[in-house]
Protein backbone atom coordinates (compact mmCIF):
# COMPACT_ATOMS: atom_id res chain seq x y z
CA UNK A 1 0.00 0.00 0.00
CA UNK A 2 1.31 3.25 -0.86
CA UNK A 3 2.20 5.99 1.71
CA UNK A 4 -0.26 9.00 1.45
CA UNK A 5 1.40 12.50 2.58
CA UNK A 6 -0.85 14.82 3.63
CA UNK A 7 2.13 17.79 2.41
CA UNK A 8 4.69 17.29 -0.48
CA UNK A 9 6.94 19.07 1.43
CA UNK A 10 6.54 16.39 3.99
CA UNK A 11 7.14 13.50 1.58
CA UNK A 12 10.11 15.05 -0.31
CA UNK A 13 11.91 15.26 3.33
CA UNK A 14 11.33 11.68 3.45
CA UNK A 15 12.42 10.87 0.47
CA UNK A 16 15.74 12.47 0.91
CA UNK A 17 16.09 10.75 4.49
CA UNK A 18 15.31 7.55 3.00
CA UNK A 19 18.05 7.70 1.39
CA UNK A 20 20.69 7.66 3.77
CA UNK A 21 22.12 4.03 4.50
CA UNK A 22 19.64 1.84 6.87
CA UNK A 23 16.96 4.13 6.84
CA UNK A 24 13.88 2.72 5.64
CA UNK A 25 10.80 5.05 4.26
CA UNK A 26 9.08 4.77 7.94
CA UNK A 27 11.82 5.51 10.00
CA UNK A 28 12.65 8.66 7.69
CA UNK A 29 9.18 9.43 8.66
CA UNK A 30 9.50 9.55 12.19
CA UNK A 31 12.84 11.82 11.53
CA UNK A 32 11.08 13.93 9.86
CA UNK A 33 7.71 14.40 12.23
CA UNK A 34 10.28 14.73 14.56
CA UNK A 35 11.90 17.55 13.46
CA UNK A 36 8.50 19.39 12.66
CA UNK A 37 7.91 19.70 16.06
CA UNK A 38 11.35 20.95 16.88
CA UNK A 39 12.11 24.63 17.21
CA UNK A 40 12.41 26.35 13.81
CA UNK A 41 16.57 27.60 15.47
CA UNK A 42 17.17 23.78 16.15
CA UNK A 43 16.26 22.41 12.68
CA UNK A 44 17.92 25.33 11.15
CA UNK A 45 21.11 24.70 13.27
CA UNK A 46 20.69 20.99 12.28
CA UNK A 47 20.95 22.03 8.48
CA UNK A 48 23.49 24.08 8.68
CA UNK A 49 25.58 21.71 10.59
CA UNK A 50 25.06 18.51 7.72
CA UNK A 51 25.65 21.71 4.89
CA UNK A 52 28.90 22.95 6.38
CA UNK A 53 29.93 19.56 6.72
CA UNK A 54 29.71 18.51 3.42
CA UNK A 55 31.17 22.11 2.43
CA UNK A 56 34.40 22.23 4.35
CA UNK A 57 35.30 19.05 5.52
CA UNK A 58 38.49 18.19 3.80
CA UNK A 59 41.05 15.08 3.62
CA UNK A 60 44.17 14.67 4.67
CA UNK A 61 46.84 15.00 2.21
CA UNK A 62 48.83 12.38 4.19
CA UNK A 63 46.85 9.86 4.96
CA UNK A 64 43.61 10.93 3.74
CA UNK A 65 41.77 10.59 6.86
CA UNK A 66 38.83 12.89 7.14
CA UNK A 67 39.61 16.67 9.14
CA UNK A 68 39.05 20.22 9.15
CA UNK A 69 42.86 21.38 7.51
CA UNK A 70 44.83 19.81 5.21
CA UNK A 71 46.56 17.73 7.51
CA UNK A 72 44.68 15.85 10.25
CA UNK A 73 45.58 15.82 13.60
CA UNK A 74 47.13 12.64 14.02
CA UNK A 75 49.15 13.59 11.35
CA UNK A 76 49.94 16.44 13.01
CA UNK A 77 50.88 14.89 15.93
CA UNK A 78 54.73 14.92 16.60
CA UNK A 79 54.51 12.08 20.15
CA UNK A 80 53.24 9.75 17.14
CA UNK A 81 55.10 7.03 15.32
CA UNK A 82 55.92 7.92 11.83
CA UNK A 83 58.13 5.23 10.98
CA UNK A 84 54.65 2.54 11.08
CA UNK A 85 51.73 2.94 9.30
CA UNK A 86 48.80 0.88 10.14
CA UNK A 87 46.75 0.44 6.98
CA UNK A 88 42.86 0.68 7.05
CA UNK A 89 39.93 0.48 4.68
CA UNK A 90 38.35 3.69 5.87
CA UNK A 91 37.70 6.34 8.42
CA UNK A 92 35.39 4.55 10.43
CA UNK A 93 38.61 2.26 11.12
CA UNK A 94 40.69 4.72 12.06
CA UNK A 95 38.33 6.00 15.00
CA UNK A 96 37.62 2.35 16.01
CA UNK A 97 41.20 1.69 16.64
CA UNK A 98 41.94 5.11 17.77
CA UNK A 99 39.31 4.19 20.66
CA UNK A 100 41.78 1.41 21.70
CA UNK A 101 44.40 3.62 22.97
CA UNK A 102 46.85 0.79 21.53
CA UNK A 103 48.44 2.15 18.13
CA UNK A 104 50.59 5.31 18.74
CA UNK A 105 51.38 5.36 14.78
CA UNK A 106 49.94 6.85 11.89
CA UNK A 107 47.51 5.84 9.36
CA UNK A 108 46.44 5.10 5.59
CA UNK A 109 43.39 5.50 4.40
CA UNK A 110 42.60 3.25 1.26
CA UNK A 111 39.06 4.41 0.71
CA UNK A 112 37.78 0.79 0.14
CA UNK A 113 39.28 -2.91 -1.05
CA UNK A 114 39.87 -4.66 -3.93
CA UNK A 115 36.26 -6.00 -5.23
CA UNK A 116 36.01 -6.95 -8.88
CA UNK A 117 32.11 -7.81 -8.26
CA UNK A 118 31.68 -4.40 -7.45
CA UNK A 119 33.55 -2.96 -9.50
CA UNK A 120 36.56 -1.50 -7.49
CA UNK A 121 40.19 -1.35 -8.54
CA UNK A 122 43.66 -0.66 -6.92
CA UNK A 123 43.50 2.24 -9.12
CA UNK A 124 40.25 3.29 -7.40
CA UNK A 125 41.75 3.05 -3.97
CA UNK A 126 44.61 5.27 -2.26
CA UNK A 127 47.07 2.64 -2.68
CA UNK A 128 49.56 4.43 -5.03
CA UNK A 129 49.88 7.38 -2.46
CA UNK A 130 50.96 4.34 0.21
CA UNK A 131 53.67 3.46 -2.32
CA UNK A 132 55.24 6.48 -2.22
CA UNK A 133 55.03 6.87 1.64
CA UNK A 134 56.65 3.89 2.08
CA UNK A 135 59.26 5.12 -0.77
CA UNK A 136 60.39 8.30 1.09
CA UNK A 137 62.38 5.52 3.23
CA UNK A 138 61.06 6.58 6.63
CA UNK A 139 58.55 4.04 7.60
CA UNK A 140 60.03 1.18 9.22
CA UNK A 141 56.60 -1.25 9.25
CA UNK A 142 52.96 -1.29 8.04
CA UNK A 143 50.38 -2.81 9.85
CA UNK A 144 47.79 -4.04 7.04
CA UNK A 145 44.22 -4.27 9.47
CA UNK A 146 41.89 -5.13 6.65
CA UNK A 147 38.29 -7.07 7.51
CA UNK A 148 39.45 -10.36 7.23
CA UNK A 149 37.10 -10.82 4.13
CA UNK A 150 38.16 -12.32 0.65
CA UNK A 151 38.25 -8.64 -0.29
CA UNK A 152 40.19 -7.82 2.21
CA UNK A 153 42.86 -10.20 2.16
CA UNK A 154 43.53 -9.87 -1.73
CA UNK A 155 43.66 -6.06 -1.08
CA UNK A 156 46.60 -7.21 1.54
CA UNK A 157 48.33 -9.34 -0.99
CA UNK A 158 48.27 -6.47 -3.60
CA UNK A 159 49.80 -3.93 -1.31
CA UNK A 160 52.32 -7.15 -0.23
CA UNK A 161 53.79 -7.20 -4.16
CA UNK A 162 53.47 -3.33 -4.76
CA UNK A 163 55.81 -2.98 -1.35
CA UNK A 164 58.05 -6.10 -1.61
CA UNK A 165 60.80 -3.90 -3.06
CA UNK A 166 61.35 -1.59 -0.06
CA UNK A 167 63.27 -2.85 3.25
CA UNK A 168 60.13 -2.28 5.36
CA UNK A 169 58.01 -4.72 7.48
CA UNK A 170 54.69 -6.03 6.75
CA UNK A 171 52.99 -7.26 9.19
CA UNK A 172 48.52 -8.30 9.69
CA UNK A 173 46.78 -7.85 13.04
CA UNK A 174 46.03 -10.65 14.90
CA UNK A 175 43.02 -12.82 13.75
CA UNK A 176 41.11 -12.09 16.96
CA UNK A 177 38.83 -11.07 14.52
CA UNK A 178 36.76 -13.27 13.21
CA UNK A 179 36.65 -14.26 9.61
CA UNK A 180 34.25 -12.26 7.57
CA UNK A 181 33.60 -9.64 10.24
CA UNK A 182 33.89 -5.72 9.49
CA UNK A 183 36.99 -4.12 11.69
CA UNK A 184 34.68 -1.16 12.47
CA UNK A 185 32.45 -3.20 14.27
CA UNK A 186 34.93 -5.20 16.61
CA UNK A 187 34.73 -4.69 20.60
CA UNK A 188 37.85 -2.18 21.57
CA UNK A 189 39.52 -5.00 23.99
CA UNK A 190 39.40 -7.29 20.89
CA UNK A 191 40.63 -4.81 18.22
CA UNK A 192 43.23 -3.57 20.64
CA UNK A 193 44.74 -7.01 20.93
CA UNK A 194 44.41 -7.39 17.42
CA UNK A 195 46.54 -4.89 16.70
CA UNK A 196 49.24 -5.61 20.04
CA UNK A 197 49.59 -9.15 18.91
CA UNK A 198 49.93 -8.09 15.43
CA UNK A 199 51.53 -10.86 13.26
CA UNK A 200 54.19 -11.32 10.28
CA UNK A 201 52.37 -10.86 6.20
CA UNK A 202 53.60 -14.38 4.65
CA UNK A 203 52.02 -12.96 1.30
CA UNK A 204 49.90 -16.07 1.30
Amino acid sequence: MVQQYPSQLLEQAVSEFSRLPGIGRKTALRLVLHLLRQDVTDVERFASAVSKMRHEVKRCHVCHNICDSDTCPICSDSRRDASTICVVENVQDVMAIENTQQFRGLYHVLGGVISPMDGIGPGDLEIASLVERVGQGDVKEVILALSPTMEGDTTNFYIFRKLAPFDVQLSVIARGISVGDELEYADEVTLGRSILNRTPFEGK
